[in-house]
């Protein structure tokens, strides 16, 4: 009986150990610096702050659906009804999305950046890759066609999470934007994770994932499987173009791909030829921008 006692209590153990420390890593993820980034971005040139600075902003607070304050920006330079959000990344916060700002304020856009939830000046206690996540962004959706008219031509660009979070939004039986922009995204939650456990750890998701997904639902509110674009992506009508680097290692082109195959029409894939993660842009800066171009032009 004593022996079967130390096996229970072993296994009950490493349930435990096993649920909180994965499920920390993953509500608690360790964010940059906002030093960090900003040395990051200004070093690459996508940042100039007194350039940044100069540009007519409006500061917006918004109410989450979930209690916590979502803060953003608008950046109104032009008279015309063309509008279009960024959704950044996971560690990061707005300043990443600049870069992506700097190609549209170009092409006479308006822009709206904000902060995610625990991001930035975001308000929020946990990250959910983009289940909570996409009710905030409804809510900055609503709230920007309130201010600037339910006619707007209104544009979603998001990158990595932000992807993730513009398809799950899209996806839902809303569909508010005119047309949407997903820069390497993960196709499936729990796929995406397996996949960092084998290369990461060496571990097999056997030995982790359901303990994770039960403890992720009780600490959380939300289960795996309910961060998969791949599950909604059929049901977005307006036009994705869908962006990923070839020789991204962190979460796998063929991803994208997957996501692409399972859209209807209208669609556009672009696999940029060069960098990492998140980095199409950054690697490929005329073709990513020949390729919005070609994109905007086919759905106007």
């Amino acid at each position: 009986m004593k022996k079967w006692l130390i096996v229970i209590g072993v296994i009950i153990g490493y349930v435990v150990t096993v649920g909180i420390f994965f499920t920390n890593r993953l509500m608690y993820i360790k964010k940059k610096t906002d030093e960090e980034l900003i040395e990051r971005e200004t070093s690459e040139g996508f940042y100039q702050e007194q350039l940044y600075h100069s540009l007519p902003k409006q500061l917006f607070k918004l109410s989450s659906p979930f209690g916590y304050q979502l803060s953003g920006t608008v950046i109104k330079q032009n008279e015309n009804k063309r509008f279009i959000i960024f959704c950044h990344g996971v560690t990061v916060h707005s300043i990443n999305s600049i870069k992506y700002m700097n190609l549209f304020l170009k092409r006479g856009w308006n822009v709206i950046l904000y902060d995610h939830r625990r991001h930035g000046l975001s308000e929020g206690k946990t990250t959910s890759y983009g289940h909570y996540e996409k009710f905030d962004l409804q809510t900055v959706v609503n709230w920007t066609k309130e201010q600037f008219g339910n006619d707007i031509i209104l544009g979603i660009h998001g990158e990595s999470m932000g992807a993730v979070t513009t398809l799950l939004y899209a996806g839902m039986v809303e569909d508010g934007a005119t047309f949407y922009i997903a820069d390497c995204p993960f196709s499936d939650f729990e796929e995406q994770l397996s996949y960092r456990l084998k290369e990461d750890f060496h571990l097999p998701k056997q030995l982790i994932m359901p303990v994770a997904n039960v403890f992720l639902k009780l600490r959380d509110g939300y289960s795996f499987k309910d961060v998969s674009p791949v599950q909604v992506v059929e049901n977005i009508h307006k036009p994705v173009l869908f962006i990923h680097s070839e020789e991204d290692s962190y979460i796998l082109p063929n991803m994208t791909k997957e996501l692409y195959d399972k859209k209807s029409e209208p669609k556009q894939l672009y696999l940029a030829p060069l960098g990492t993660h998140a980095r199409s842009y950054a690697e490929n800066q005329e073709e990513y921008e020949r390729v919005i171009d070609s994109f905007l032009e086919q759905i106007s």
